[in-house]
């Protein structure tokens, strides 16, 4: 990559790692339909972390390179959001990588709940310091507070409290957020296209808090449906919205729509393994199929862009 792309490479790029292992991971979860979506849930994962090293890379390239963008991207109100997506790939990771190699998955864990860790506080940080005005909150905020939600996910496995602590950070921190972004999209001015997309990150907290607490407390009781339920009607929400995303322009932004439509499919999933009511497995059939069709178009938009070089250039 020349040195002009590699200076404009976005961290949002590390976006699509995490829709490419959430797929990975919902195909595993779905395995119950039949044992070939297992093997193309670890064919994706090994594709997944391919590219995750090979961004990596790039990535360091860039802070070696250029750190003054690095900085800038930081110290921007939506962009410094992005940051974490790179401890949460990690964690997805070492999720997809638990029925592969349990040592591999540990490390991937380890490495990314300690990273994503920094970033939540130097961003809560910056919050706290930085004047923002109401325009610039948008749906990216919640990432950082995602990425603390799915720790408890590998988490248990390893320290009950330890799954507990990022519970509670994150679920406290989403209905605090939810209610400002909510506040910013009723009486203020609508977001802009491009990033129309982060709508659909909205699900993602609701989703994955279902999915980390029924595995930390090991069953489904009424918080559990509160989340699932809740997931599920902003999932007919933003669908009921989908002529104004069919006719967005392509951004890279794009993949906002991935990580969240594979939470929503492995929380359907998860409820099908463990109530048995045949609704939910054709449910399941229909998220997968719709989360499969959907990163498939976004991959094949995000290729051509990129053989376009429309992608990694100046804003």
């Amino acid at each position: 990559m020349e040195n002009s792309r590699i200076k404009n490479f976005p961290i949002s790029f590390f976006a699509v790692i995490m829709g490419l292992t959430g797929l990975a991971i919902a195909y595993m979860r779905t395995s119950f339909l039949g044992e070939t979506l297992k093997l193309i849930g670890v064919g994706l994962t090994y594709v997944a972390s391919v590219i995750f090293w090979l961004f990596v890379i790039l990535y360091l390239i860039k802070i070696i390179k250029y750190s003054s963008q690095v900085k800038e991207e930081f110290h921007h109100p939506i962009k410094s959001s992005f940051f974490p997506t790179i401890s949460i790939s990690l964690l997805l990771l070492s999720i997809a990588y638990d029925s592969i190699n349990q040592s591999i998955s540990f490390f991937m864990w380890f490495c990314g709940t300690i990273l994503h860790f920094i970033f939540l506080v130097r961003i809560l940080i910056y919050w706290i310091n930085k004047e923002f005005k109401i325009e610039m909150i948008n749906p990216a905020w919640f990432i950082p507070v995602v990425g603390t939600i799915i720790i408890p996910i590998q988490g248990i496995n390893y320290s009950v409290d330890l799954s507990w602590f990022f519970f509670s950070v994150g679920i406290i921190f989403w209905i605090c957020l939810f209610t400002i972004v909510f506040y910013r999209f009723i009486f203020h001015n609508p977001l802009p296209d491009r990033l129309y997309p982060t709508f659909f990150i909205l699900i993602a907290p609701p989703a994955i808090g279902f999915i980390s607490y029924t595995k930390i407390i090991g069953s489904i009781d009424t918080l559990g449906n509160l989340l699932f339920y809740f997931a599920l009607f902003l999932c007919i929400v933003l669908f009921a919205l989908i002529k104004k995303f069919i006719n967005l322009k392509f951004y890279i932004s794009w993949w906002a729509y991935t990580f969240p439509l594979d939470a929503i499919t492995i929380a359907i999933a998860m409820r099908y393994q463990m109530t048995g009511l045949a609704f939910y497995k054709l449910l399941t059939l229909i998220a997968l199929a719709i989360t499969t069709t959907i990163i498939g178009i976004v991959t094949l938009k995000t290729i051509h862009a990129v053989s376009k070089r429309q992608i990694c250039v100046e804003e």
